[in-house]
């Protein structure tokens, strides 16, 4: 533990200051990616830092706590409505696959059970674990995922900024500050926090320290027994901390062999999304949606990442996140059901 604070704190002065430096050019998302960008770069010049993967927990309650705040009456009753989006997404996901795969197969060089993990638009975790039970490489999957993550994460903040004209780089205008917090607001977030890590902590529900903490939040708000917001700077602080945990996943990785990573996976990233904003602009075409909404909806990048875009650009975050849990659920499900006919003896992800 002595050894591992002095690292935490450099990481976190480097993502401070990254994620000011972004703050200052007007970048998207600043403080999420100026971390990231920093402990990438950290981690390349082999930096004593270290992000412990056991501190995303709290960050994720704090996000979850503010995504749920945002959810209105309003904005639940359009649910039904969601439902042709919901169906695409399932062609999407086979179509972003198979295109994707094919880039890891003859574009990349894998062997087809690493391509295939590799190519499957889902959790870095689940993937990982179910390359691992069939025999891929999954020293390449866990990097190509790690690489996807990141870059998803940087592209659609620059595209979204690009196609909307919004400024994602500075919070909303109702934003929250720590100046604005009464107690009985500071008791509604602790309530909240604690209700949603018991949630967290025996609802069987993927990423559950953001989800928990979500639902409890999004239950209070609708319910209209609180319109409490979680302080600007501590969603900041949060978004540094896991901007810095991505960033140091990438510790211990030779500088040449990320490098080749990133250019792989930049390619796959670019494949990938180029099918998301095709999926998009159609169903906003056939059923009159949002097509941003959709591509936020859609993009294989982190749940959380892009209920932060969808957040600061005043778009349904329910919509988004809904779909997220649905991108999940359904390929991990339907990567190890597709593997057995490929002949890809997989076991369900225990972890």
């Amino acid at each position: 533990m002595s050894k591992l604070l002095p690292r935490m704190a450099l990481a976190l002065g480097l993502g401070a200051g990254g994620g000011a430096l972004f703050f200052l050019l007007h970048v998207p998302l600043p403080w999420l990616l100026g971390a990231l960008t920093a402990c990438v770069v950290g981690a390349l010049l082999n930096l004593p830092i270290r992000m412990p993967e056991k501190v995303r927990p709290p960050m994720s309650v704090i996000i979850g706590v503010m995504l749920g705040s945002t959810f209105t009456p309003q904005m639940m009753a359009g649910a039904l409505g969601w439902l042709p989006s919901l169906v695409g997404l399932a062609f999407f996901l086979a179509a972003a696959g198979a295109v994707t795969i094919t880039y890891f197969r003859f574009v990349a060089g894998y062997d087809m059970r690493t391509a295939y993990f590799c190519g499957m638009p889902g959790g870095l975790v689940e993937m990982v674990l179910l390359g691992e039970s069939a025999g891929a490489d999954t020293r390449k999957v866990a990097l190509v995922h790690a690489a996807r993550v990141m870059l998803v994460i940087f592209a659609v903040p620059f595209i979204v900024q690009m196609m909307t004209g919004a400024n994602l780089a500075r919070p909303a205008a109702d934003a929250a500050t720590f100046a604005d917090l009464t107690p009985m607001a500071g008791l509604w977030f602790f309530i909240t926090a604690a209700l949603g890590l018991v949630v967290a902590r025996f609802a069987p529900i993927p990423a559950p320290y953001m989800l928990g903490p979500m639902i409890v939040s999004l239950i209070v708000h609708l319910a209209g027994w609180t319109t409490f917001k979680p302080p600007v700077e501590l969603v900041i602080f949060a978004q540094i901390v896991m901007g810095c945990a991505i960033g140091c996943r990438f510790i211990g990785v030779g500088a040449g062999e990320l490098l080749r990573m990133i250019l792989t996976s930049i390619g796959a990233t670019a494949v990938m999304l180029t099918v998301t904003m095709i999926f998009a602009w159609g169903m906003g075409a056939l059923f009159g949606l949002n097509p941003v909404q959709v591509l936020l909806a859609y993009s294989p990048g982190g749940l959380m990442e892009m209920g932060l875009v969808a957040l600061a650009l005043n778009i349904e975050v329910a919509f988004v996140i809904v779909h997220h849990l649905v991108r999940v659920l359904m390929v991990s499900t339907g990567a190890a059901l597709v593997a057995g006919p490929l002949g890809f003896r997989t076991r369900p992800p225990t972890a």
